[in-house]
């Protein structure tokens, strides 16, 4: 290596730690992806949520890690079953088995953006965005509609995303326990449910379409935690809750060794410059020790040159006979292999069955077939009787050839 190159080369490492160090020196951005796990601490994640509910509950919380459908083939306790995340989309037996254990008198409650679409049209709903009208501000503000819950100040979002809410079909039979609104102008708002309750069968089924209203973010904000409160006072009190951990965005375990290694920002580029090293490691070592492969070229095919030389070997010896017998084999080969006929019994069916899939007639089949008897039997048989034999069989081949009747 020249010395300008040592030089280029030192210059371009020294760029790489400085941009590295930058790099892990600068501020985290914040994480807002909606993990609504129990023990994640960012924006939307559900940790203020799920340790003050455990606090304030005198009940157990059972935490469910395993999918709805699993649990209840082990026959479920009656409760309330408790689902918060982004989406929450059951399959159809999944949701058949949940409506059935419902139905008996239990709760379920849903905080998503994303319901299943089968349960929502089991209750005539459907979700729609809410897009603001007077400006491009998107922040939700949500409340209650029963007096008690309801305050004169709303639960106000700091943060902008979309807001959705549910429409009534028709024949839908629900409670709406709460709203939400977007606009800022107070004589332009307008008011969407975004919290209902629907009786089923002798249970009770509650949808919440805006899961951030549980998020870490939300509830450290004034008073919103509030908010939290008044929705879980429409659970039951009696029954025991189950906290479901199966439907979430974020892992609510972290089965990867590199797990702690990676949150740590220090040993996160420690690992990079490692696997870094190691790369250059190889790139230089491997220039110095790795030996051409040489290039070996595959065995040409000569199948065609020797046939060509066995057959002009029998003609130079005049094996009439022989030839014609090898030009019998084959043909009666071919008739195997390409028409799946066997050869043995060459009666009135087979002759049917050849003409049929040849595209020749069955008079040609019979004739070929008495010429080739009679030159096989006939030891004086000359060139002559070769070619004329080879060409029969090569018209019967290629019918396109010659005229066939049919």
């Amino acid at each position: 290596m020249s010395r300008t190159s040592k030089i280029f080369f030192g210059f371009f490492l020294l760029l790489i730690v400085l941009l590295t160090y930058l790099e892990a020196t600068e501020p985290k951005p914040v994480n807002w992806t909606p993990s609504y796990t129990a023990s994640d601490k960012i924006p939307l994640g559900s940790f203020v949520f799920y340790k003050s509910w455990k606090q304030a509950e005198t009940r157990e919380i059972k935490e469910v890690q395993i999918p709805p459908f699993e649990k209840f083939s082990d026959s479920l306790e009656n409760g309330s079953y408790f689902f918060l995340n982004n989406a929450v989309n059951f399959d159809p037996d999944e949701l058949d088995k949940i409506l059935s254990w419902v139905s008996k008198g239990n709760q379920l409650f849903i905080s998503a953006r994303g319901i299943s679409a089968k349960l929502l049209d089991t209750l005539h709903l459907e979700t729609r965005l809410l897009t603001p009208t007077d400006d491009l501000s998107s922040k939700p503000k949500l409340n209650f509609k029963d007096s008690r819950l309801k305050t004169q100040q709303d639960f106000q979002f700091i943060n902008e995303f979309t807001a959705m809410y549910f429409k009534e079909k028709d024949s839908a039979s629900i409670t709406v326990l709460g709203d939400l609104r977007i606009n800022k102008k107070e004589e332009k708002a307008e008011r969407k449910p975004n919290f209902i309750s629907a009786n089923f069968g002798e249970g009770k089924i509650f949808l919440h379409s805006t899961p951030e209203a549980f998020g870490n973010y939300f509830l450290l904000t004034e008073q919103n935690y509030r908010y939290s409160e008044n929705v879980l006072a429409y659970l039951n009190k009696e029954a025991p809750l189950f906290w479901d951990t199966y439907y979430k965005a974020g892992k609510t375990i972290y089965s990867s060794p590199l797990y702690i290694l990676l949150s740590n920002n220090r040993l996160k580029w420690a690992y990079y410059f490692l696997l870094a090293g190691c790369v250059l490691f190889i790139i230089f070592e491997g220039k110095r020790k790795q030996r051409a492969i040489p290039v070996v070229k595959p065995l040409k095919n000569q199948s065609y040159e020797y046939a060509k030389t066995v057959g002009d070997l029998y003609l130079e010896e005049k094996e009439y006979q022989e030839l014609i017998n090898k030009k019998i084999d084959l043909f009666l080969e071919y008739i195997r292999s390409n028409y799946k006929l066997s050869t043995k019994k060459q009666d009135e069916e087979f002759h049917t069955l050849l003409a049929s899939k040849s595209g020749n007639s069955k008079t040609e089949g019979k004739k070929l077939f008495k010429k080739m008897e009679s030159l096989s039997n006939n030891t004086t048989a000359g060139k002559t009787a070769f070619f004329e034999l080879s060409e029969a069989i090569n018209n019967y081949k290629n019918p396109k050839n010659g005229k066939s009747e049919k």
